[in-house]
């Protein structure tokens, strides 16, 4: 009875199945750390090192795993075939799906217009790396075949220059690397997400990446941006020139490249015709942008917007309305679009099986010595061939001096076995060589045959002793590969498709945004903090709130419109506008005008200047004592550009700066107590930013120029004492009547 019940537990229990099991139906507790290890990293290392990070060939395994069978189909030369078939044949080598495997050809074709220097000849549709909805079709409608650059990839392969190891199911072998005989990893955009890393390599001008690899081959502290100018894209557009964002991308590989689109303007027909993009964004998501836009009444300017594109390539238009200018309407679309946009530099390769985030500089030298020893290999292998012909040669040579007795042993032996011994015995040569003679045919056994061959031991002996010699030099393996560098980049270059904008360098677009009209008030602190405060509510503003230490200094009366220039310690100028601080109150410390304005870190802010109009002067005093007047329209720009540098001569320690909307008398104050009262329209302004000015105030050896302020009539009882007939001038010191000692410098 208890037997009988303890089965019908089993039975109705839902585990029953893994009674057997030990703990079974139990929970069982891990240590999360060793499940990671043993479950999860696996998976990310696989990830990493098989799929989604390129190597310093420039490939992901399933780009070389494609390309590598479209190679052994003989698809280098010849007509193209279908695509179907070509997907079905790197099955062989990659276990994907024939999806998988077919998006990766699209992506490589020269159809879909992804990469500055395709790998496959394309012929059918296949989409368009520009436009989300111009898809391409199915593998049974189109037909590749290898694009001529694919030379560069596979004349060597043959000859032992990397490695092979077995496929997935050990069928066949295939390369760890491609022989590439140019640095293909920086010539075409690679992008790839991994598990906890990524990978984004902007692609370059080919001939640029060729010249800067000889460049370095020859001097190893050549600097890349001599000739490498900057990224190239297949889609071309503009390219931002940003200098320290260029350097900081070839040292670190790290950073981002401003790209904007190309544009025309059709007069007839008042339109703009946009026919290149940034390789980051799609036809659809800009036209998208742009009707977002009008919906929102933030573009106004606009009839019709419409994409154009058909078989000469992309095109988006958009019809203006009457009156508008084309170039300052397409400045507020590069703000407010895709139209300018950021490619993210993360130079992320895999180097010997480890992920690396290297420089340009960095990434061209491991590829050279990834090359020399491609070129140690190749002619390692040719030397062991030609040393084997000779060999072969040479036992030959023996032969030709006694063919009957060649003839006479092959016949005289009766075993087929024993050939092969016997004329090593004969001739004294090894089995090798024998093995050779035995197998020439019948015919050619004769003097001029063997005399024939014989002739070329002398050439082989040449080409063995100049192999052994550029094997044993690495300059002339250096040679080489400067060789080829050079006949790839006249064989393949075709000019840049991006064209680089140098004047426009640390600039951002025109700010066309309508900018409220009120009085405002501006606080500057002496420690560098701003406040906003409308002019209206000043009254209900109760004490200024500031920082231990810190100190109000004058307030400004001004427009919301009007426009800020910050002076700092570094003689640079940073330019803002009023309305780009945000309206605030007393109670507030302000906005902190250096990391607003992200100033470096040891930079200080030493004057602000407020700005209706580009009219007026600066005038700068150096504690030298000499004087700067310099126009303000020098420091305008046609377009909104951030940071100027030069803002004013380095060659003495500024004093002081002061702006002036028209010439009126100055105070030249020194550490010797002495003042001398200046009228700036006795002073040339000058255009030059940094001009070291004139003379103004005469100084001994131990006193310098502390400050400069504008003459408050009555300051000075005798006025004459302190105003300078001719400059330079010593100026005064002020009697017990002069107020001058009152004023707070």
């Amino acid at each position: 009875m208890a037997k009988r019940k303890k089965e019908e537990e089993i039975n109705n229990n839902p585990l029953a199945d893994n009674v057997h099991i030990k703990g079974a139906g139990s929970v069982q507790s891990e240590i999360i750390t060793d499940t990671l290890k043993s479950n999860y990293m696996p998976y990310a290392m696989s990830v990493i090192l098989s799929r989604a990070i390129p190597e310093i060939d420039g490939l992901k395994p399933s780009h070389r795993k494609l390309l590598y069978t479209m190679y052994n189909m003989g698809l280098l030369q010849g007509s193209t075939i279908k695509s179907a078939n070509i997907v079905g044949r790197t099955m062989q080598l990659n276990p994907h799906g024939d999806a998988a495997i077919y998006e990766t050809m699209v992506r490589l074709s020269r159809g879909n217009e992804s990469l500055l220097y395709p790998y496959i000849e394309s012929k059918g549709n296949f989409g368009k790396a520009y436009s989300k909805n111009m898809m391409y079709a199915a593998s049974r409608y189109t037909e590749a075949k290898l694009a001529a650059i694919c030379h560069e990839l596979f004349d060597d392969i043959k000859s032992d220059t990397v490695d092979f190891v077995p496929n997935y199911d050990n069928s066949m072998t295939e390369p760890t690397l491609l022989p590439v005989t140019f640095p293909t990893i920086l010539c075409n955009v690679t992008t790839g997400i991994a598990v906890g890393m990524a990978s984004s390599i902007a692609s370059f001008n080919l001939k640029e990446i060729c010249d800067t690899t000889v460049a370095l081959m020859k001097n190893p502290d050549h600097v890349v941006s001599d000739t490498l100018i900057a990224p190239d894209f297949v889609g071309g557009g503009y390219i931002l020139y940003d200098k320290d964002e260029l350097e900081k991308i070839y040292s670190t590989g790290r950073g981002s490249v401003k790209v904007r689109a190309k544009y025309s303007y059709d007069k007839k027909y008042n339109c703009i015709d946009i026919t290149q993009i940034p390789p980051t964004t799609t036809s659809e998501a800009i036209i998208d942008k742009i009707i977002e836009l009008v919906k929102t009444n933030k573009i106004k300017e606009i009839n019709d917007v419409r994409d154009e594109t058909d078989l000469s390539g992309l095109k988006i238009t958009i019809d203006l309305k009457r009156g508008i200018n084309p170039d300052i309407f397409m400045a507020k679309l590069y703000k407010m679009t895709p139209l300018q946009d950021s490619f993210s530099c993360n130079f992320n390769v895999l180097i010997k099986g480890r992920p690396m985030v290297l420089g340009v500089k960095s990434i061209l030298l491991e590829w050279i010595d990834f090359r020399l020893e491609c070129i140690r290999r190749r002619i390692t292998f040719n030397l062991e061939k030609k040393r084997k012909q000779l060999h072969l040669l040479k036992g030959l040579s023996k032969i030709l001096l006694d063919i009957d007795k060649a003839i006479k042993i092959v016949r005289e032996t009766e075993s087929e076995s024993e050939v092969v011994p016997n004329l090593m015995i004969g001739f004294g040569i090894d089995e090798i060589q024998a093995e050779y003679v035995a197998e020439i045919k019948l015919r050619h056994l004769n003097r001029e045959y063997i005399l024939k061959r014989i002739k070329d031991i002398e050439q082989l002996e040449t080409d063995i002793a100049d192999l052994e010699a550029t094997l044993s030099s690495k300059n002339k393996m250096k040679k080489i590969i400067i060789s080829e560098l050079d006949a790839v980049s006249k064989k393949y270059d075709k000019g840049r498709r991006s064209e680089v904008l140098y004047e426009i360098a640390d600039e951002e677009i025109i700010d066309v945004v309508e900018i409220p009209d009120y009085p405002v008030t501006l606080f500057l602190s002496e420690q560098g903090y701003l406040k906003k405060i409308k002019t209206a509510n000043l009254r209900m503003s109760g004490e200024q709130k500031l920082k231990e230490g810190d100190k109000m200094l004058p307030e400004t009366e001004c427009s919301n419109k009007d426009e800020l220039l910050f002076f700092t310690n570094k003689q640079q100028v940073y330019k803002s506008k009023v309305d780009d601080f945000a309206d605030t109150k007393a109670s507030v410390l302000g906005e902190y005008v250096a990391s607003k304005l992200e100033m470096s870190e040891d930079e200080q802010l030493v004057y602000m200047a407020v700005l209706s109009e580009y009219s007026g002067y600066m005038i700068f005093v150096f504690e030298n004592g000499k004087l700067a007047k310099v126009d303000v329209s020098a420091y305008a720009t046609k377009t909104n550009r951030k940071k100027l540098i030069n803002a004013y001569s380095s060659k003495s320690a500024l004093a002081q700066a002061l702006y002036i909307k028209e010439d009126t008398d100055i105070v030249i104050c020194s550490s010797a107590g002495r003042m001398l009262l200046v009228n700036t329209a006795g002073i040339l302004p000058k255009a030059t930013k940094d001009t070291q000015g004139i003379a103004a105030m005469k100084l001994k050896k131990t006193h310098k120029v502390t400050s400069i302020h504008l003459y408050q009539q009555g300051e000075f009882e005798k006025e004459w004492r302190f105003r300078a007939k001719n400059l330079p001038a010593a100026g005064a010191l002020p009697s017990e009547n002069d107020v001058a000692e009152q004023i707070t410098f």
